[in-house]
């Protein structure tokens, strides 16, 4: 509202009717001056990629960052977050995409050494694993990691053999529970010193307030841990 027309006679009502009006005026000035900073924000970025050696393009959106995300990546392969983004969860329920979390002070440069995936044979992990599949093709070496005996819907030789037919080679690490899950995993992680985990997303709750399950979450706050890609 820019332009706004204010009855004034002398009433005890005109002071509100006016301090109402001011209000209406301070609000759009603001309005205005974000979408300025805004707009000189994604020309900042638009600079910056100017001088790399990668198309782009700046979209610009009014809605929340998870809808606004949620639509671009209809046509996107991979959505990329920080370390403790808020709507992570949210946006992996929401997303067309695969989400790829990086540290905020630590970037995952490609082509990757070594890539570890946790697999538990869920319908998750096999979409994780799909989604990841441009990143393993070019890792030196890709670890499916399986935590006690449960084969799930799709056992491990599956996902070995997928990726197989798409010129990845793999190793199946059978690896004996100590402690929690999560430990477990993170102590395998750690030792083949991979730059990468794939894995599926689960939550417990279907709400549009989404947490994500225990294992996943152990991962996305883990300090100083892999960069993690996962898909629900």
């Amino acid at each position: 509202m820019r332009s706004i027309l204010v009855y004034a006679d002398q009433t005890e009502e005109t002071p509100a009717r006016l301090e109402t009006a001011l209000s209406l005026a301070r609000t759009a000035d603001a309005v205005r001056e974000a979408v300025k900073r805004d707009d000189e924000f994604a020309e900042e970025l638009a600079q910056r990629l100017r001088g790399e050696d990668v198309p782009f393009d700046v979209l610009r959106g009014e809605e929340e960052p998870v809808d606004a995300m949620t639509e671009a990546s209809l046509l996107s392969d991979v959505i990329v977050l920080s370390r403790g983004c808020e709507f992570a969860g949210q946006l992996a329920m929401d997303g067309k995409a695969p989400i790829l979390v990086v540290d905020q002070d630590r970037p995952l440069i490609t082509p990757v050494n070594c890539v570890a995936v946790a697999w538990d044979g869920s319908h998750e992990a096999a979409v994780a694993l799909r989604g990841a599949l441009p990143l393993l093709r070019l890792a030196e070496s890709v670890h499916v990691l399986t935590v006690g005996d449960k084969a799930g819907v799709f056992p491990p030789l599956d996902a070995v053999q997928y990726l197989s037919r798409h010129g990845v080679k793999a190793e199946i690490d059978s690896l004996t529970r100590v402690g929690s899950i999560e430990e477990t995993l993170a102590a395998a992680v750690s030792r083949l010193q991979a730059a990468l985990l794939v894995m599926g997303a689960f939550g417990h709750s279907r709400l549009r307030e989404f947490l994500l399950g225990g294992v996943t979450r152990y991962f996305l706050d883990l300090k100083d841990g892999p960069s993690l890609l996962f898909a629900h």
